[in-house]
């Protein structure tokens, strides 16, 4: 292996010597569940915002030596240089580890990180630590590590410093590998674990071969002079996605939220509101007025065509075709601006019933003040989408010189945000030549006076026409003494039925679809097995209080093991700019079959770090389970998606990691006269292992409350992104969503 040992010494020399200005390197997953070459990691961390779901064979069976067996590794980037990763190693997939068929197997669940320090230039090297099997009580694989890498051409050499205690030696000591980009799809790997030398080539298939879900990586590892290896290869598959949409990326030099100021030029139309810092008042507005830029051509839609401007040179070749006098030029100038704008607005509203928007209403004033309100049923993932669909319709319909507008958005005619602005502002944002200047309002806004609204009723109407929502029900267990992973799985419909303002009625059930032989009838795991059946149906009522307080209640029958009748309450507080929601939820039931009840109250808190797209949630109080104390958990927002970790404890204590997914498109059918199908739009896993004790037993429903498919934060609330700060993060997606749809 003496020329193994030359490259490992070059790669040494090329860490201490800054000669080029590196590119971005490419990642791949170890063997042993962070990114690296085979046995080994390098200074590379997972990219932001992609999850990597990974198999191979290679199994360190105890850290005494190699033999076939089963790794599967969930990975992912949380944020710029820090990666986490949870792995489960195993003999078997289904060997009962209490009867003679699993003696002496392993079955290990563990946890890993790695973090790349900031701060060193990039032409002269990377630098991370990480530790594999950190926590839990059963550490087998426990190791900690520091590494440098540094690229030259097409090589990434990675040297480092490990410790651990297993007897193959792997990572424990100086580490030290070498890998030789030959193509965009090839590479090659060799390396130096501490112990051995191994080799290993891997193939990537790119996006495009994969519908552009994501990239497959293909391993091999071909040779090991390791003393502990009963055989010769061991190969690995790994899958990575990520996260994000391409609409989630930066399209503008969009501001941050701590940058945006609230709108200047903003309507105020000449009644009382609450205004933000520094919302001009109309006679300010006139000592410093906002230059109008004048806009490109702007597509119309064939609601429109012909609309606008043929109106506007028709009456305008009539008004020529008579003498007109100096005292007629204002009630003519105000009659052409009435009957085009009027024009106009009847385009804007037919447009916004054809993307599917309900109970919308269009008006304006004398004072050329648009005011629309309206409700999204369709982009149900995001109300942001929403916001920039409507905002790039009054761009395309509105072509009326200095008009002011106000949208509302409403659920159930519930008020949750209003968003003001002037068209011309917002003309110059779509053509790419300045950001937006909006004022942003929690909840409902003034309606100026003297409004014309356009046609005589509220177009689509939300009433009586139930939303489906279909989603998988999913129940557990992961690196058991009775198996790798088993599981209880059923399909949920979901449907709502709104009757009136802020109410309706909301049925939940589901049918059992399929289940490992550990959730079986007479099975360990029979009691946590998905049923078939209705297992909710409750009257809710929603209300929109001042001072940034919702409140809605619930009452009916809730199926949890038995049958109950119950009512819950839960009231939010969001804080003006929406960074902080505070929670009280409290629920009541009764048992239907004999004199017995079940309660739970609970608080909680939720921060929204807009900038970092993060987001922290506190909850303490009594749980259903009659558990008391607390939860804590930090989601890592990628688009629609999340990636979160938490700590539970109640009547233990737990850590674990969750994802969540939205399981439907961006924009979701209309709602139709018969209703509506739609996917989740935010689809929830958890897995975690309880901490603090020697041994590791299963804990099913700590923490837990019961609750329905309607509730405040994901009904009407955005998933907790209801937040003016979260719109001026994120302004570059209000463009995308107009640019996508119209």
């Amino acid at each position: 292996m003496t020329k193994l040992n030359t490259v490992f010494l070059g790669g040494l020399v090329a860490l201490s010597a800054p000669l080029m200005a590196a590119d971005k390197l490419n990642s791949f997953q170890s063997l042993n569940g962070y990114t690296g070459l085979i046995n080994t990691p390098s200074a590379l961390t997972q990219a932001k915002g992609t999850v990597d779901i990974g198999y191979n064979n290679q199994l360190d069976f105890r850290g005494n030596k190699y033999i076939d067996g089963h790794n599967f590794i969930f990975s992912a980037g949380l944020f710029e240089g820090f990666e986490v990763s949870g792995q489960v190693a195993a003999n078997s997939m289904n060997d009962n580890m209490f009867y003679s068929e699993g003696k002496g197997q392993v079955r290990d669940l563990s946890f890993n990180a790695k973090y790349q320090l900031p701060f060193i230039p990039n032409d002269w090297f990377s630098l991370a630590v990480g530790g594999k099997d950190i926590g839990g009580t059963a550490n087998q694989y426990a190791t900690y590590y520091a590494v440098a890498s540094k690229q030259l051409g097409d090589f990434n050499f990675s040297a480092g410093l490990a410790n651990s205690k297993r007897l193959t030696g792997q990572m424990d000591g100086v580490f030290a590998g070498v890998e030789w980009q030959l193509y965009d799809w090839l590479s090659l790997q060799v390396e130096h674990d501490g112990e051995a030398e191994n080799a290993a080539a891997r193939i990537t298939l790119p996006k495009k071969w994969l519908f552009d879900v994501g990239t497959l990586t293909l391993t091999s590892r071909f040779y090991s002079n390791s003393d502990y290896d009963e055989q010769g290869t061991y190969w690995g598959l790994n899958l990575t996605i990520p996260l994000f949409d391409d609409y989630d990326q930066p399209a503008v030099n969009s501001k941050s939220a701590a940058q945006v100021q609230p709108n200047h030029a903003a309507a105020t139309y000449g009644v009382k509101q609450n205004k933000p810092p520094g919302f001009f008042t109309s006679a300010s507005r006139d000592a410093a007025p906002v230059p109008i830029v004048t806009s490109a051509p702007v597509a119309t839609t064939a609601a429109s065509k012909n609309t606008p401007s043929h109106n506007t040179m028709k009456i305008a070749a009539q008004a020529s075709a008579y003498p007109i006098t100096a005292a007629d030029t204002a009630l003519n100038t105000l009659t052409l601006n009435k009957l085009t704008l009027n024009t106009q607005a009847f385009s804007l509203k037919a447009a916004l019933a054809a993307d599917g928007f309900e109970n919308i209403l269009v008006g304006y004033n004398q004072q050329k003040q648009l005011i629309i309100q309206f409700e999204n049923p369709v982009f149900n993932r995001n109300d942001i989408d929403a916001f920039g669909l409507v905002l790039g319709r009054i761009v395309e319909h509105v072509t009326e010189p200095g008009v002011e507008f106000t949208i509302q958005l409403a659920k159930y005619d519930t008020p949750l945000m209003s968003i003001l602005g002037q068209v011309d502002n917002y003309r110059a944002f779509i053509n790419g030549q300045q950001n937006p200047d909006l004022a942003i309002h929690q909840g409902a806004t003034a309606i100026p006076k003297g409004v014309t609204w356009v046609g005589l009723t509220r177009a689509n109407s939300p009433y009586f026409k139930p939303r489906v929502t279909i989603s998988p029900a999913l129940t557990n267990t992961y690196a058991t003494e009775l198996g790798v992973i088993d599981f209880s799985l059923a399909l949920r419909a979901d449907i709502d039925l709104p009757l009136w303002q802020g109410g309706g009625v909301s049925v939940s059930g589901q049918v059992h679809v399929a289940n490992s032989d550990d959730f079986e009838k007479t099975a360990p795991f029979k009691h946590y097995r998905e049923h078939t059946g209705v297992d909710r149906a409750v009257f809710y009522q929603t209300f929109a209080l001042p001072f940034g307080l919702y409140n809605q209640t619930q009452v009916g029958y809730f199926q949890e093991t038995y049958d109950y009748s119950g009512i819950i309450n839960e009231t939010a507080w969001l804080s003006p700019a929406g960074r902080h929601k505070v929670t009280a939820n409290v629920g009541y039931f009764v048992y239907q079959n004999y004199n017995g009840n079940r309660d739970y109250k609970t608080l909680s808190y939720q921060y929204n770090w807009v900038e970092q797209d993060i987001t922290f949630h506190a909850t303490a109080g009594e749980f259903w389970s009659k558990d008391t104390g607390a939860k804590l958990e930090s989601r890592f927002w990628f688009g629609d998606s999340y990636i979160g970790l938490f700590y539970e404890n109640t009547s233990a204590q737990k850590a674990g990691v969750s994802i969540s997914i939205p399981l439907s498109s961006r924009k979701d059918m209309a709602v139709t006269r018969y209703g509506q199908i739609k996917g989740k739009e935010a689809w929830r896993h958890t897995a975690s292992t309880q901490i603090g004790k020697s041994h590791n037993r299963l804990v099913f429903n700590q923490g837990y409350t019961p609750g329905t498919a309607i509730s405040l934060d994901r009904s009407f609330l955005n998933q907790g992104r209801m937040s003016s700060d979260y719109i001026y993060a994120n302004l570059a997606r209000l463009k995308n969503a107009y640019m996508e749809y119209k």
